[in-house]
């Protein structure tokens, strides 16, 4: 900062406190407060105090500076900087208006302090969100106004990002998820399978589709009740019909791609596909002696085909750290079931007088193999007043045979998708699934869902959506400052175990950057990041004026590194 002297013609000198700073080779200038009104000697004070000087003088004169007030800056000029970087408010509306304002300030407070529309009107103004975009005065009425101006842009919007990172041949993935609902009066909240483990909650259900890299594009909500397959075929009309494209591979998990589905997504020329073997289907390849186990003690990968499968090519892997972690976690639930019906077979003999009846011991084991889903490799012998049980050998090793064992099939042939890069693509499904644990964590509150109209819960799983778009980039600007993997191998064996960089080995080990910096999780470097603070100064009973906080290194890297200024 300076203190500026600038001619004013006829009239006295405008005398101005003002920033200077240098952008693309420019000298860039910004007034921060007019101190025409001020004594001379006050002023001089000042000059003297910003250039290190005179400070028995300045002390003489003894100006007052009261800061009035200081908000959190560093962490929304970062997520806003980001959404304008990446053109995302003029994706959601080529002109900036007050919809426009409210859903950027929602999209940004998912990522800041998520939580209900209510809230956002309120915690948005503990920070300079609000007073950026210009929204202070905004209420919850104003923000459900927002949403529904928002999702009637939802089909364009998504046109907009699918032209940007989806084209011809390239790898679509696909998944669904769902989440609970709280309340009773939104249509899309059914009865299904309810994968958060809330009992006595009705859910909502909703898939989003990625690019090849993970990188969010659209997303589509449905009611509880619907089954993750049947939501394939919307997902071919939006790649086929909204967004234009005639050839690209969708990549889809098992339970996804199902064989009827696939069934109706080879009516679609051009349409190709990469999923996962069920594993019933791969146990009837090692019985029919198309796949040989034994022929794997050398390799963790082979193709093969089979005339059960035709026109398709199947990729055997075996991945040894899943094999141990399966054979791991099938020892547990075959104690933990054991321990419960020795209890239920100590009961049944405790019981002389009035003997335990066949159905209601039935009744007691049943509810315990129910729990652990391991029934299948126990044999049980039930009577009145008899129970017995002993592990069944032979299922159990005819299970463990297979640990470690998966079959991926594609339509694509080798010459456009070698075999190592199906394996790749299909794990790549990870990515997608990170993005619900994401929404549904702390960082985006997915759930729990409260809005009673069908058309609001659409609105806000889109906005969550358009929250982590902006998230996936940031993260991959601020890598060197996370834990994550900056250097991942992508040419390293497919089926093997991920392997971590020697790079981010180090990170991890001395928990600094290579300058020195401590290393943040995504969600402690917003907060850290926040510490940056925007003062409203005054001194005397001069006119306020704003000052930024000095940036920290971490700060100051941070920036460097999203690419954006924080003014």
């Amino acid at each position: 900062m300076y203190v500026d002297v600038v001619p004013n013609r006829g009239s006295k000198p405008a005398i101005l406190l003002r920033e200077a700073w240098r952008e693309n080779g420019k000298i860039k200038k910004r007034t921060l407060a007019n101190l025409s009104d001020w004594p001379r000697e006050k002023v001089e004070a000042l000059r003297r105090v910003l250039r290190g000087q005179g400070e028995d003088r300045a002390q003489a004169v003894k100006p007052e500076l009261a800061i009035e007030r200081s908000l959190p800056h560093g962490a929304v000029a970062a997520v806003l900087g980001t959404i304008k970087k990446l053109g995302l408010d003029e994706v959601i509306a080529a002109k900036r208006g007050r919809e426009r304002d409210l859903v950027v300030g929602m999209i940004a407070e998912r990522l800041l302090h998520p939580g209900s529309k209510l809230a956002t009107t309120r915690g948005w103004k503990s920070s300079t969100l609000a007073e950026e975009l210009g929204v202070e005065a905004a209420d919850a009425d104003d923000l459900y106004a927002a949403m529904d101006w928002l999702l009637r842009r939802q089909d364009r919007i998504e046109r907009k990002l699918a032209g940007r990172h989806l084209g011809e041949g390239q790898l679509v993935l696909y998944d669904a998820t769902s989440s609970y609902y709280e309340g009773r009066t939104c249509p899309l909240a059914q009865w299904g399978h309810n994968r958060d483990g809330k009992r006595g909650k009705k859910i909502i259900v909703y898939g989003v589709l990625t690019d090849g890299e993970g990188r969010p594009v659209a997303v589509e909500v449905y009611g509880g009740s619907t089954g993750d397959p049947t939501t394939v075929p919307d997902q071919v009309e939006k790649l086929r019909g909204r967004f234009g494209l005639e050839k690209v591979v969708l990549v889809g998990d098992r339970g996804m791609l199902a064989e009827t589905r696939l069934e109706a997504l080879r009516s679609h020329p051009g349409l190709g596909w990469i999923t996962a073997l069920r594993s019933g289907a791969i146990r009837e390849l090692v019985a029919g002696g198309a796949l040989q186990l034994s022929l794997f003690d050398e390799r963790n990968l082979m193709e093969i085909t089979h005339p059960d499968y035709p026109g398709e090519r199947l990729i055997v892997c075996l991945n040894p750290l899943l094999k141990a972690e399966r054979a791991r976690k099938r020892e547990e639930l075959l104690a933990a079931t054991e321990k419960e019906l020795g209890k239920i077979a100590a009961r049944v003999s405790r019981r002389k007088r009035k003997v335990m009846g066949k159905a209601e011991i039935g009744l007691r084991v049943g509810k315990v193999l129910g729990r652990w889903k391991v029934g299948k490799h126990f044999r049980l012998t039930l009577e009145d007043g008899r129970f017995e049980f002993e592990r069944d050998a032979a299922a159990i090793a005819a299970e463990a045979a297979l640990d470690g064992f998966y079959v991926l099939r594609t339509s694509e042939p080798g010459s456009k998708l070698p075999a190592a890069e199906v394996v790749r693509s299909y794990k790549r499904l990870s990515a997608v699934e990170r993005l619900f644990r994401t929404l549904k964590g702390l960082e985006l509150k997915v759930r729990p869902i409260f809005h009673r109209d069908a058309d609001r819960v659409r609105a806000h799983i889109f906005i969550c959506l358009l929250a982590y778009y902006v998230e996936w980039h940031m993260r991959r600007s601020l890598a060197p400052l996370l834990f994550d993997d900056e250097f991942p191998d992508r040419e390293r064996d497919p089926v093997a175990p991920a392997h971590v960089s020697d790079h981010a080995k180090s990170k991890k080990r001395r928990r600094q950057t290579a300058d020195g910096l401590p290393l943040h999780s995504f969600d402690s470097l917003l907060p850290e990041l926040a510490t940056l603070t925007r003062n409203t100064c005054r001194w005397s009973d001069s006119p306020p004026f704003t000052q930024l906080t000095t940036p920290t290194p971490l700060q100051a890297k941070a920036f460097e590194l999203l690419g954006v200024r924080c003014q």
